[in-house]
């Protein structure tokens, strides 16, 4: 990806803080909260069984305006919160509230985190990876980083498959068509939206089959163990979101790092 995209998608992501803070307000006011908090404690505590929560070093990739750094704040975990936009930051340092003093607000790059090695006990990232120019980068840092035994939480979705695939075009324009009927409010209608088309057409998971991808890349690394959750969005999406990402499931991809 050339330097001026790649500059592209940085001012994009740094003028959209505002428009994407209102979704996760959304989320912390709906059902999304619970969900997401319910799953996340029990995919953390069911690993790290008798820990202490606040013994337990998070690491909040890309987090945007805050709603996975300040649920996990919120249950007790040490949470660090990085993203590359310094106006998500600001935005999830208001969301947060009372809660912003609980948790580190960095500012850096998911590919060249800032971090010594084996700092932390998980990594968690959402909707991140198929925006960044070099995943591969990515998860070998976010494995770097992550202590022995620790574990990587990477959700995401084939959010721009249907720039390149003709069925998953017709799938798509049938959300939209579904979220008009339902009268629920569209998430892929806003400001900009074909800037980020634009965008995501260069970005190489938009052209990659995941989670399959993912599972297949982690493995090579020989470096962990690898599983796979694809519909994901089924627990934790609310019927909003059902409606609207029908054709781009959630999925979860687990790594659990080797203790030699």
């Amino acid at each position: 990806m050339n330097e001026n995209l790649e500059q592209k998608n940085k001012e994009y992501w740094r003028g959209r803080a505002e428009g994407y803070s209102e979704v996760n307000k959304e989320e912390l006011a709906g059902v999304q909260r619970n969900n997401w908090t319910s799953f996340l404690s029990a995919q953390i505590m069911n690993h790290f069984t008798g820990r202490d929560r606040a013994s337990i070093k998070v690491l909040d990739v890309g987090a945007g305006p805050g709603f996975i750094s300040i649920i996990l704040a919120e249950q007790g975990f040490s949470v660090t919160a990085i993203d590359f936009a310094e106006t998500m930051l600001a935005e999830a340092k208001e969301n947060a509230g009372a809660l912003a003093d609980k948790i580190k607000f960095i500012q850096g790059n998911a590919m060249k985190l800032p971090f010594d090695d084996e700092s932390f006990d998980v990594v968690f990232s959402r909707n991140l990876m198929w925006n960044l120019p070099s995943p591969e980068d990515a998860y070998k840092e976010w494995i770097r980083v992550l202590k022995k035994d620790g574990e990587l939480l990477t959700f995401d979705a084939n959010w721009y498959a249907y720039l390149v695939d003709e069925k998953k075009q017709a799938e798509y324009e049938q959300d939209r068509l579904n979220v008009a009927a339902a009268d629920v409010g569209d998430y892929n209608i806003g400001e900009n939206f074909d800037q980020m088309e634009t965008i995501a057409y260069e970005m190489p998971s938009t052209k990659r089959f995941r989670p399959k991808w993912d599972e297949d890349y982690l493995i090579s690394l020989n470096a962990g163990r690898v599983e796979t959750m694809t519909d994901v969005g089924a627990v934790l999406y609310s019927d909003k979101e059902k409606i609207n990402y029908k054709s781009t499931p959630m999925f979860m991809v687990k790594f659990i790092k080797d203790t030699n």
